[in-house]
């Protein structure tokens, strides 16, 4: 009996409990591999920044080549700026749709005894000129002004209005026939209001600045809110992103 109350004496010991393996740090490597430094996992989590930062540019990238190539389809839908015109520019020499093509081209439309717009809006067009000819990497830009009031802007009128803004300001005129044919190109609106005691009037007319490509055709427009250095931007980005478009 005494042997078999200590064989269950026996039987009945708990077994001792082995130390717990000891805890892996997270992020450690695996036995018998060397594990990384601070200096390579941040190497390891800024490349991948990197990349996925690198695929994130060139599909907004892209994403915006789409966008403009859609906006110039949209625009040439529009045919505006298409057809030639015969003028002459403030020196009096005659001047075509021909002689501006292969060139970028801002073009405003106008008059010459305007109080305040006109003077406005072409010295904003000036500086915007200025500021991408701080870049001579961009193709060269061609700033033109066209008269809405061909009965008092001839070239002589043209040329003392221009002094005071762009140096390769270009003016036109030409007959009212010619000046209406190429308002109408662009679908710009004109119209001459009545006349005072000393026959002076105001012309009533639509106020944008165009962008023409170099193929001659409408590529994008600014409205008085637009200020010189968005305009710069923004033909900037059609420079760098331009392609033509079949006509």
């Amino acid at each position: 009996m005494l042997r078999a109350l200590l064989a269950a004496r026996c039987l009945c010991r708990p077994v001792p409990r082995l130390p717990p393996p000891p805890r892996r740090c997270r992020g450690s490597s695996r036995p018998g591999e060397p594990a990384l430094s601070l200096s390579q996992r941040l190497a390891a989590v800024a490349a991948a920044a990197g990349l996925a930062g690198a695929g994130w540019l060139w599909l907004r990238e892209q994403k915006e080549r789409r966008r403009q190539r859609r906006r110039r389809e949209e625009l040439r839908e529009l045919a505006l700026g298409r057809g030639d015109f015969q003028l002459q520019d403030h020196t009096g020499r005659p001047r075509s749709k021909a002689d501006f093509l292969g060139r970028w081209v801002l073009l405003y439309f106008g008059f010459t005894h305007c109080p305040d717009v006109c003077p406005e809006e072409l010295e904003k067009l000036s500086r915007a000129v200025e500021l991408l000819e701080r870049q001579p990497r961009l193709p060269a830009l061609q700033p033109l002004f066209i008269t809405l009031d061909p009965e008092r802007d001839d070239a002589a009128a043209l040329r003392r209005f221009l002094r005071g803004f762009h140096p390769r300001l270009l003016g036109l005129t030409g007959t009212a026939d010619a000046i209406a044919s190429v308002a109408r190109q662009f679908r710009v609106y004109a119209s001459a209001g009545p006349r005072d005691a000393d026959g002076d009037y105001i012309v009533d007319h639509t106020v944008l600045i165009y962008l023409l490509g170099p193929d001659g055709l409408f590529l994008d427009y600014y409205g008085r809110s637009k200020s010189e250095a968005q305009i710069a931007q923004s033909v900037q980005r059609h420079m760098e992103t331009y392609e033509p478009l079949p006509q």
